[in-house]
């Protein structure tokens, strides 16, 4: 009885050591808490981060992602540079401007590509970019969207301050005032652009600026990547790779399962059903989160950042630390 009291004893105590090896293990148990920002606007930041919230793609990954929504972009971004937040999605040349203003972030991740940034107009005689010369375009002049159309008209010898009449507006501003018919052309971002055709089939495509980036710089530009703030990062250096696999996640989930992700989106940020899942067919609404340390997307991220430079849009480079690394 004693020998058998000891072996029970024995193999409760190995099995009890084994489950609380297994609860330390789990996914779910995750230790590392990332705050990352999110906007109340129906845009990637918070679709993205809904979909890894509901599909758990976090702590599967070993984090629990604390989601700090903002009303606006100024107030988002602000979110980042005070500490609010440890990451958000954003524009690479506006995170140029944060890193030479001296807030301590470094991008970690591609995001979104430059497919789902448009100019759309429904006068037939506007065919390409070039025959907004002497037309009225709205855009919002202050966003990253607005630097990249800017170096791409500038390759083209066309210089949008003085070619076109520009008219301040975000892009719900925009959107209304090519529909008013007070402009000839907005420049849109998915998924409004979507919903934009569809009230008005006659609206069409006549610049999108993933193909224009490609024509310049020969490769995928980024129009929005993710950046972590240095402090973060210093706390919990697993941090980025963690949070980059749970975007990888995301990722394929998009493009294995767009019907489950524009439910998540039609439940979250109220779009009307099947917006995001055409965006995402038509290849306009492309989310591809790769790690910015590897040599092929720093290397684009780089680019941006010259150009942007040579643009007149920001006096320098950044330091090359802006770009994390393992």
């Amino acid at each position: 009885m004693t020998g058998l009291s000891r072996r029970a004893f024995t193999m409760g105590t190995a099995a009890t050591l084994m489950s609380s090896a297994l609860a330390t293990n789990s996914p779910a148990q995750a230790s590392t808490k990332i705050r990352v920002g999110s906007l109340t606007l129906p845009v990637f930041a918070p679709i993205i981060v809904n979909i890894m919230k509901a599909q758990k793609f976090d702590t599967k990954n070993g984090f629990e992602a604390e989601v700090q929504v903002y009303p606006s972009f100024s107030s988002y971004y602000a979110g980042l540079a005070t500490g609010e937040i440890d990451t958000l999605i954003g524009g690479p040349t506006y995170f140029q401007k944060l890193r030479l203003e001296g807030v301590p972030l470094q991008i970690v991740a591609t995001g979104a590509t430059l497919a789902d940034l448009v100019i759309i107009t429904k006068d037939p005689a506007i065919k390409s970019l070039a025959d907004l010369k002497g037309k009225q375009l709205a855009a919002d002049m202050g966003s990253g969207q607005f630097q990249i159309l800017s170096i791409y008209a500038k390759s083209k010898k066309m210089d949008l301050a003085k070619d076109t009449t520009l008219v301040n507006a975000n892009f719900a501003v925009a959107r209304a005032q090519l529909a008013a018919g007070r402009v000839d052309a907005a420049m849109i971002i998915e998924p409004i652009a979507t919903m934009m055709m569809k009230d008005d089939p006659s609206l069409k495509i006549i610049f999108n600026a993933n193909d224009g980036w490609k024509e310049i710089a020969g490769t995928t530009g980024w129009e929005l990547v993710y950046a972590m703030r240095e402090d973060t990062i210093k706390k919990a250096p697993d941090a980025p790779k963690k949070f980059v696999a749970a975007l990888a996640d995301v990722t394929k989930y998009l493009r294995s399962d767009p019907d489950g992700a524009d439910k998540i989106a039609v439940e979250t940020v109220k779009l009307p059903p099947g917006i995001l899942k055409e965006a995402v067919l038509a290849k306009r609404w492309d989310f591809d989160a790769k790690p910015a340390w590897d040599a092929t997307e720093r290397k684009s991220i780089w680019d941006t950042f010259e150009r942007a430079v040579a643009a007149g849009f920001h006096p320098k480079l950044p330091d090359e630390a802006i770009i994390y690394a393992p």
